[in-house]
């Protein structure tokens, strides 16, 4: 296995926020929101974009705590090689790294939307907002997944 992709960078998570404002208002984005946990550290990039359907709302998140132990666990292979320990492994790495990687997503997905081989809602459907309190289908998913799945298998019949 490889090391994580973009574990070795350095640039702050403020400034991967900026490049993905960009982004994606450069493919329409509407509103776009930084949503922040109980600790202050950023969670979630919100934003609107325009589908098929009309506007819909919808929520990337950083999943900071994998990406900490995804780190300290490569470490430990030895498949990490830049800066100290404490520097690679640290959480302020971690939630730049898992913000890059979810920037670098991004633009692949976007890239498809913009080429034209699929649409928005298909790249983002996991990421997209279902309720009023911001879930997305993933979440939602999880929580009911006995009844996602049952529903499936009744389309194929």
């Amino acid at each position: 296995m490889a090391a994580p992709v973009n574990y070795s960078t350095k640039i702050s998570a403020a400034q991967t926020f900026a490049e993905m404002q960009a982004l994606l208002a450069q493919h329409g984005a509407r509103r776009i929101s930084v949503d922040y946990d109980a600790s202050g550290v950023p969670s979630s990039l919100d934003f609107l974009l325009a589908t098929p359907h009309g506007q819909r709302g919808f929520s990337l998140p950083a999943s900071v705590d994998r990406m900490e132990a995804l780190l300290r666990k490569e470490d430990a292979a030895g498949r990490l090689k830049a800066g100290s320990r404490a520097e690679r492994t640290s959480r302020a790495q971690a939630e730049r790294v898992a913000w890059r990687v979810m920037k670098t997503w991004l633009e692949a997905q976007l890239a498809l939307v913009a080429a034209g081989m699929i649409d928005v809602d298909q790249a983002l459907l996991a990421f997209l907002q279902v309720d009023a309190a911001g879930r997305t289908l993933y979440e939602v998913y999880r929580e009911r997944e006995a009844a996602a799945l049952e529903l499936t298998r009744g389309d194929s019949d």
